[in-house]
């Protein structure tokens, strides 16, 4: 079984990124959106600005008041949209729920939407034209890369159908040239299916999930999921303990898709960064 090292990978890309960018004038600039006080989202948004920090980009930590209205949320989007020292925007998700997630997303300009989330940045990614790509799935794109993983021709099954990590997973493994399937609360014997994948990606937001029956024998699966237990542990979709023994390669939680979703986040800064110049 080959362990697949996000948390190395991705210091190996952070290192990288620093390096192209002790060669311009201006660092990249990232404004990252806290609306409110919700704990998970703290711990992001300083996970993102110290990784913005390392690399040398400029960032500028911006946290609202829960109860800030829609209009006064789109009001800073915009000047962040104007502002040209600012090279990409994140808003961190959750939201309010009296504010539209979407609205707001759609609101950032394409060439700044780092997170690759918006309308026109997933549709690129769709017609495999993509400019800037959703972070997690790039991610897990690049993991796979790291192991040789040749995915034409390969059955993959991506359990979770979320607009963050299933549906744009799917386009870039179809892309690659895989068969894809994708799995949710709906599908119907879900095994059947998991249990013929050369490749599982599970990111389905339930602990321990992925059982060693689910996998077959030599399958590469990568667990995207982060959950914490009642006794505060870290868990992802997969157990880990009971699948590492069948699968070929597979990523733990922490320290797998987690540090590589970060530096995505700051590539892709860069590319939009490099975009104007």
């Amino acid at each position: 079984m080959k362990l697949i090292d996000g948390k190395t990978l991705a210091q190996n890309l952070r290192k990288t990124i620093a390096n192209k960018v002790k060669q311009y004038d201006r660092p990249p600039g990232l404004a990252v959106v806290l609306v409110g006080d919700d704990g998970a989202s703290q711990v992001y948004v300083r996970n993102k600005t110290r990784a913005c920090v390392e690399v040398g980009f400029y960032s500028d930590q911006i946290h609202k008041s829960a109860n800030i209205t829609e209009e006064e949320l789109l009001s800073e989007i915009n000047r962040l949209n104007e502002n040209q020292t600012i090279d990409g925007i994140l808003v961190q998700l959750p939201l309010p729920p009296h504010i539209d997630s979407n609205k707001i997303i759609e609101a950032i300009i394409p060439e700044k939407d780092v997170d690759g989330f918006s309308s026109e940045n997933v549709g690129k990614l769709s017609l495999n034209k993509s400019f800037i790509s959703p972070c997690t799935p790039k991610g897990v794109m690049k993991m796979l890369e790291s192991i040789k993983c040749d995915l034409r021709g390969k059955d993959c099954v991506i359990i979770g159908a979320s607009n963050i990590v299933g549906r744009p997973m799917s386009m870039e493994l179809l892309n690659a040239g895989a068969t894809v399937q994708v799995c949710h609360k709906g599908t119907k014997h879900i095994t059947e299916k998991t249990k013929s994948a050369d490749v599982i990606i599970a990111a389905a937001g339930v602990a321990n999930l992925v059982k060693a029956d689910w996998v077959k024998e030599g399958a590469v699966v990568i667990d995207v999921g982060i959950n914490r237990l009642e006794d505060g542990t870290l868990a992802g979709d997969v157990d880990f303990e009971g699948v590492k023994d069948i699968a070929s390669a597979i990523s733990p939680v922490p320290g797998g898709v987690g540090p590589m979703t970060i530096a995505v986040l700051l590539e892709n800064t860069l590319i939009a960064y490099q975009a104007k110049l």
